[in-house]
């Protein structure tokens, strides 16, 4: 479709969607994205889905969160969208045919299927890029682990802080709120929502998921020490259901043509395997 169709919710208001691709009797598995923050179906990652779900001649959709480009209603916390969800995968089973549907996260947009993917039996599979998995003690810990121990090794920053081109005392501060947040009580088990309400999901799917992270981003670090923290995650990670793909070049976003072509060939092909009948 050129434009955008709309469909209602339950309470009135209208989810914003464009479908891409067109599949054939073979590929009754269609696929959808779910952005990160604030992100709307007409931006680059989305287009770049477009470009994905035709090559893989498969039916997938993209849509604008309640609140966010053309849907209706009041932008909502990515904690608190599995009725958008539902009603897009309501949407592609019935205009394209599907059966099973395989979501498509970056970012909060990964956290958010995992945590809804559990609850309904049309999700065949899930593809998770670079998944957020925040709280304040794993932040912090990461920024020293994979940020400071970097510049402090950068000959570049030690010239600026020699020509005086470095705020010695802002940085001293930032520091060490660093490394308070890094001692303070884990916060990445139980005590943060959505990130046990992650655990449980991942834990519950059991169903093909494939990670993809990135090599340049902190965001995919602090998933890596999240998924460290705990035998349990550790477990999940390891599982015959679960695949990781690491892209040691990329950025949180994957904005390289190679990086996205080289993500979007990982995605058909895994696709393809999560897509078979059993």
């Amino acid at each position: 479709m050129s434009g955008a169709q709309f469909d209602s919710f339950g309470d009135g208001l209208r989810l914003a969607y464009r479908e891409d691709g067109s599949g054939d009797d073979m590929a009754r598995c269609g696929f959808f994205w779910l952005g990160g923050f604030m992100s709307e179906m007409t931006g680059g990652k989305a287009e770049s889905l477009a470009g994905l779900a035709r090559d893989s001649r498969r039916p997938s959709l993209r849509f604008d969160y309640r609140g966010m480009g053309d849907s209706d209603g009041d932008a909502r916390s990515f904690e608190a969208i599995d009725a958008d969800i539902a009603a897009a995968v309501d949407v592609l089973c019935r205009e394209s045919s599907v059966a099973r549907v395989v979501l498509w996260g970056l970012c909060d947009g990964a956290s958010a299927a995992l945590m809804y993917a559990p609850a309904d039996p049309r999700i065949a599979g899930i593809v998770a890029l670079n998944p957020w998995a925040r709280s304040v003690q794993g932040e912090a810990t990461v920024r020293l682990k994979h940020y400071y121990v970097k510049r402090l090794l950068s000959v570049e920053f030690w010239r600026k802080v020699a020509t005086g081109g470095f705020n010695v005392r802002r940085g001293a501060d930032d520091f060490a709120g660093a490394i308070s947040g890094a001692l303070r009580s884990d916060d990445r088990g139980t005590s943060v929502p959505f990130l046990r309400r992650m655990e449980e999901g991942w834990g519950r799917f059991g169903r093909p998921t494939l990670f993809l992270l990135s090599g340049n981003d902190l965001t995919a670090r602090e998933f890596e020490d999240w998924v460290a923290a705990s035998a349990h995650r550790r477990a999940l990670l390891g599982a015959a259901s679960t695949e990781l793909a690491e892209f040691p070049e990329a950025d949180h976003t994957f904005s390289s043509r190679a990086l996205r072509d080289a993500v979007a060939a990982r995605t058909i092909e895994w696709i393809g395997r999560a897509c078979r009948p059993s």
